[in-house]
């Protein structure tokens, strides 16, 4: 199978490639102005306009399938090596969600004004709110969904059978979207998914009481105990 695993950088450290196995092709886009980038960006949209350059750009290149990750995923996503691995030695994605993997711990939600993540983030210190309605109505001509349920992060894998059921035309749209419209990137963290037309949570989590921690988180266990 042939896999590649796209970066979206700003300046972390990458050290971690290291340990990426040898059957990816790994494609790192900087936005930090790192003078010995091969591929260099405006720092615009974040990671998502980073993943959406590289749709637009590799479209009749794409691999089978294609990990998108910010430079530092291991916040987000403890097993990515593991997860990389297993992808190498060729086991794919399970049935279940074949074509799209949200790449995470932690399954959480929000609202179409982000009242109980992005409003709460620590960085959105003005407590602004999130546009996603506005967004969805940009993008998709219809409103936001009221409860927007995903993995944070914006780490996934996408096949690229499933990308390519959009035309390059929709993605290219959305590249417009992803660097002009305010916080962009944390409106496509929401819906990475339904970009491509699936519901990315796995079936046995749905209806759940939210957020699902997918591993033990320690200061959860520090409380209860």
């Amino acid at each position: 199978m042939n896999l590649e695993l796209v970066v979206a950088r700003h300046r972390e450290n990458l050290n971690w490639l290291r340990r990426v196995p040898k059957k990816f092709r790994v494609t790192i886009y900087d936005k930090g102005g790192h003078h010995d980038a091969k591929h260099p960006l405006p720092n615009v949209g974040r990671e998502a306009h980073t993943y959406l350059h590289h749709i637009v750009t590799r479209y009749d290149d794409l691999a089978e399938l294609t990990v998108f990750a910010q430079g530092k995923p291991f916040d987000h996503v403890s097993t990515f090596h593991a997860i990389l691995r297993e992808l190498a030695a060729g086991n794919g994605l399970p049935a279940t969600h074949a074509h799209f993997r949200w790449l995470g711990f932690i399954i959480d939600w929000d609202d179409a004004t982000g009242s109980h993540l992005f409003q709460n983030w620590s960085k959105n210190t003005e407590k602004i709110p999130l546009r996603m309605d506005e967004f969805s109505r940009t993008l998709w001509h219809k409103p936001a969904l009221k409860k927007i349920v995903f993995y944070p992060g914006a780490n996934f894998i996408a096949s690229r059978e499933l990308i390519r059921q959009q035309p390059r035309k929709f993605y290219e749209r959305t590249l417009e979207i992803a660097a002009d419209f305010p916080d962009a990137a944390h409106c496509f963290e929401r819906c990475w998914d339904r970009v491509f037309g699936v519901e990315g949570i796995p079936e046995e989590f749905r209806g759940r009481p939210l957020p699902v921690y997918l591993k033990p988180i320690r200061r959860l266990l520090d409380t209860a105990s």
